[in-house]
């Protein structure tokens, strides 16, 4: 059991003064701002192949569904201020 705790003990003594040393490769502009892009990545992302073209529908589906959800829940607060009930499914609303 001696060994084993003498072992792991050195073992992790050892490792200290490694990663102390590691190389990081980077010129950073101030203390923990290193970030660096890859050799050959452009400039301007735009019109490059790392351009991801996001479709300005898939982009707009999130605004949309707040917006019927804002419909739905003005039509379930008018029906609830004119008849006292809470009714969660919209189409259930008598017109």
């Amino acid at each position: 059991m001696k060994h084993l705790l003498l072992s792991v003990a050195i073992l992790a003594a050892a490792s200290v003064p490694f990663s102390a040393s590691a190389y990081d490769g980077t010129n950073c502009k101030e203390p923990g701002v290193c970030w660096e892009p890859k050799p050959g990545y452009p400039d301007k992302v735009a019109g490059s192949k790392y351009d991801p073209k996001h479709d300005v529908n898939e982009l707009n589906k999130q605004a949309q569904s707040v917006k019927e959800m804002e419909e739905r829940n003005q039509k379930r607060q008018q029906y609830f201020s004119k008849s006292g009930k809470f009714v969660y499914d919209v189409d259930e609303i008598p017109q």
